[in-house]
């Protein structure tokens, strides 16, 4: 039996990318079994992987900022009997013997390579001081200064982005290059919905859940995607695969760090109450960074509030591949309205927004998302007392 343990990136059922965020331990580390080693970030969750068997931390196969795939090899341990007479491996860096968090910070930041420079640190190692003196040095420039013409616009800084936003354009980008667009616009008197909201909102908040407009959505979604199944289903290359489920996902922003879609499971089997409940429980984990893997997978079907952050109309909303449709909800606002009453017109004042359906046309056509979005109106604007 083999006393040198490795170290996997854990399977993942979507196949998502992964990246190194930082390692826990450097190279010579003694480590504990379960112990965090290493935090791996997606573009929807990150999470730590703990050391399979107690031990020394021997070799780093992967620095940070390294992409890696699942079921790769990423380190090795070698196991706790003999891990006092195993000295540090000077594999577990790019260049130069270990580099700690901040040097490996500073030539990030840079854009530097560890083998342009020399280390004076222990074993040639590369501190701090010998980036400063790297950066320092005069650069020589193949032109001379007097035809050197710099047109380009000034650059304040350069923020390298993160796993999360990297994910994120890309799968924007294959999003919009494999399915055709198209999106539909109705407008939704929410006075119904808010007059409610008023009357159980402290109701709800003494059973634990906050009674958001977003709950509402997301009750209307779910009673419509059962009516029209079809509208609830991933596109494949010879069906369309319709879902058992109403997997209600919600689009939730993280500030600059970019956004993050949790996902209400079994949505149609819950009530108002139920879903204010475990939607309040999700935006807070997705906000706080401790989401769950399950949290963000298997969703069927996704709701873009922008209205939230101020924005009236959005289109189109990019589509969260394999899905085949998502529904855009705008700012809410009080706007003079012709009503119908007793065959007579009047002018009054309603609580509106807008709502868009963004569809997969090779998926759905017109008259499907014309009819559904029409439903999830019809399902507001008659809300019960």
């Amino acid at each position: 039996m083999t006393n040198i343990a490795e170290v996997l990136v854990p399977p993942n059922e979507e196949g998502t990318r992964a990246t190194i965020s930082r390692w826990c331990k450097a190279v010579g580390d003694a480590v504990a079994k379960d112990e965090a080693l290493v935090e791996l970030e997606t573009d929807k969750v990150t999470v730590e992987i703990p050391a399979p068997m107690s031990g020394t931390l021997i070799e780093i196969l992967k620095p940070a900022d390294v992409q890696v795939s699942p079921d790769e090899v990423i380190a090795r341990l070698r196991l706790s009997e003999d891990a006092a007479t195993v000295p540090a491996d000077p594999r577990g860096s790019p260049a130069n013997g270990p580099l700690s968090p901040a040097v490996r910070r500073l030539l990030r930041e840079h854009a530097l390579v560890p083998a342009a420079i020399a280390g004076s640190g222990r074993q040639g190692r590369i501190t701090a001081q010998d980036i400063a003196r790297h950066l320092a040095e005069p650069k020589l420039s193949a032109t001379p200064p007097e035809t050197q013409v710099d047109v380009s616009p000034a650059v304040a800084a350069r923020r390298p982005h993160s796993a999360m936003r990297r994910r994120i354009a890309e799968h924007m980008v294959r999003s919009v290059a494999v399915a055709p667009h198209v999106t539909t616009l109705f407008e939704a008197d929410l006075s119904r919905v808010l007059a409610h909201r008023r009357r159980h909102a402290n109701d709800f908040e003494r059973q634990g859940a906050r009674l958001t407009l977003t709950a509402y959505f997301v009750a209307a979604c779910a009673r419509a995607l059962r009516e029209q199944p079809e509208v609830n289903a991933s596109f494949e290359e010879d069906a369309l695969a319709v879902h058992a489920e109403c997997n209600v996902g919600i689009g939730t922003a993280l500030g600059n760090a970019g956004l993050i879609v949790p996902v209400i499971h079994g949505a149609q089997r819950l009530d108002l109450l139920g879903i204010a409940r475990r939607l309040g429980e999700l935006v807070a984990a997705a906000r706080d960074g401790k989401l769950a893997p399950a949290d963000v997978r298997g969703g069927t079907f996704t709701i873009s509030n922008h209205g939230v952050s101020g924005s009236l109309l959005a289109a189109p909303i990019v589509i969260n591949q394999p899905q085949v449709a998502i529904l855009g909800v705008g700012k809410v606002e009080r706007r003079v309205c012709v009503l119908e009453t007793a065959g007579a017109e009047a002018i009054a004042i309603r609580s509106m927004c807008y709502l868009t359906l963004t569809i997969d046309h090779r998926a759905l056509d017109a008259f499907q998302a014309n009819a559904f979005l029409s439903k999830i109106v019809g399902i507001l604007e008659q809300w019960p007392d």
